[in-house]
Parts: structure tokens; sequence; C-alpha cells
């Protein structure tokens, strides 16, 4: 195995990717699995792939991307055959951001040849969505957008048929350091997203960060309150 996955209940997994310590989740079933965001290379997207095929025995068939950051969509290339869900502007930012893409990769010290080669590879998602349900036998993954907040078409990914549900927040939510305010975020309307985001996966879920370690609906509103005291 490439990279540590840790497992959240049955058949759903995340890894830590070193750079950046940007989280990728994994959801199995009979008929087949799918990635939540793909990394920021080629290699890391590869590697990815290899461990899907050991840790599930499955090929990636569904790949969902959080939001348009380079560090969550670069390594979307490499998952050909696969239906690649997000949000319209994710589509855009693939198809006609890459000068931005590339700029906010070399900022934060990506490699300059694994980002024009990830830049390379890039190519249209054919599932641009809002929300969604797949069925990948036993369990379901239900996306949506409950609001802005760290982009303004942030999708999060809800995993049910489980003992208890998992939720997959993008960077909605960030456990490794303070959420990542930036020139797309809406800080005013962040909070309210986050009461959405509680209301979709309850007192019980297991919430996935973008960055950084699994928490508890307790950690949503802490961090809820943080984002709100921003505003005053």
């Amino acid at each position: 195995m490439k990279f540590r996955w840790d497992r959240l209940a049955d058949g759903v997994f995340r890894a830590r990717l070193p750079f950046l310590d940007v989280t990728v989740g994994l959801v199995v079933g009979r008929g087949g699995a799918m990635l939540i965001d793909t990394g920021s290379t080629l290699a890391e997207a590869r590697a990815l792939r290899a461990d899907v095929a050991e840790l599930a025995e499955h090929q990636v068939r569904h790949v969902l991307l959080t939001h348009h950051h380079f560090d969550h969509v670069l390594g979307s290339g490499v998952f050909v055959g696969a239906h690649v869900y997000c949000a319209p502007p994710v589509a855009d930012t693939l198809m006609t951001g890459k000068d931005h893409l590339r700029a906010d990769a070399l900022r934060h010290g990506a490699d300059g040849d694994e980002v024009n080669a990830a830049l390379g590879a890039l190519r249209a998602p054919d599932r641009q969505v809002w929300v969604a349900v797949v069925d990948l036998g036993g369990p379901t993954v239900s996306i949506s957008h409950p609001g802005r907040g760290h982009t303004g078409h942030d999708l999060v990914a809800a995993v049910t048929g489980l003992s208890r549900p998992v939720v997959f927040c993008g960077d909605l939510v960030e456990e490794s350091g303070d959420p990542c305010v930036g020139e797309d975020s809406d800080l005013d309307a962040w909070p309210a997203t986050l009461d959405r985001l509680l209301r979709i996966g309850g007192e019980d879920a297991v919430y996935v960060p973008g960055h950084g370690a699994v928490v508890d609906a307790c950690f949503l509103r802490r961090q809820r309150e943080w984002l709100a005291d921003r505003n005053r």
C-alpha cells in the first residue's frame, strides 16, 4: 500500500496524503468504488488507484470532486472511464481555469513539472451536479451542496446504509488547521452551511474533513462558532 487507509465503517475508508495533509475518501460496494477527491498530482492519483485495487479489489468507477482547489482535483485525469461528479464551477475551472490552478499549486509548493503534467491530463467531468445519489450496491452516497462556505460550490458526500453515517465534508471542515478563508470563500454564509451539514449527518455521524483527523458533531459546532466569531 502506498498510503495508510483508516477504516471508518464497512466499505468506507480515508487516507491522509502527505502533501498538505489532503484527505481522500473511498467508498466501496458490490457495484464498484467511489473516490472522494484525487490529490494534487498524477503520481498521487496513480498510487491511490493502485491502493484501491489492492484494498478493495475494485476499480474506481466514480469520483467526486468536492471543490475546485488544485489539491483536490489535479489527480482526476488518472481516472479515465470513471464517472466524475462535481459542481458546474469545478468543471469550468478544470477546462478554463488552468492558469489559476497552476499558480495556486506553485504558490503552495507543488512541483512545476508535476503540475503541468496533471493539467495536461485533465478532462471535462461528465456529471455536473448540485445533488446526486450513487448506489454502490450496499452503501449509498448522497451528494449535496449544503451552502456557500469555503467556496461558493462545496459538495459533500453522506454515506448511508452503514451502522453509522459517514460524511465527507471537503474543506467546509478542517481539523489540522483553522478553516481556510480565501478570496472565493463566503464567511457570512459558512456558519449556516455547517448547521445544514450537521442536519445532513446528525449527532452520531463520523465527519471527515478535507484536511486532518476525523471529527464529530461537537467539533463542527466549535468550528461553526469560530467562523461566526470572525464576522463579529
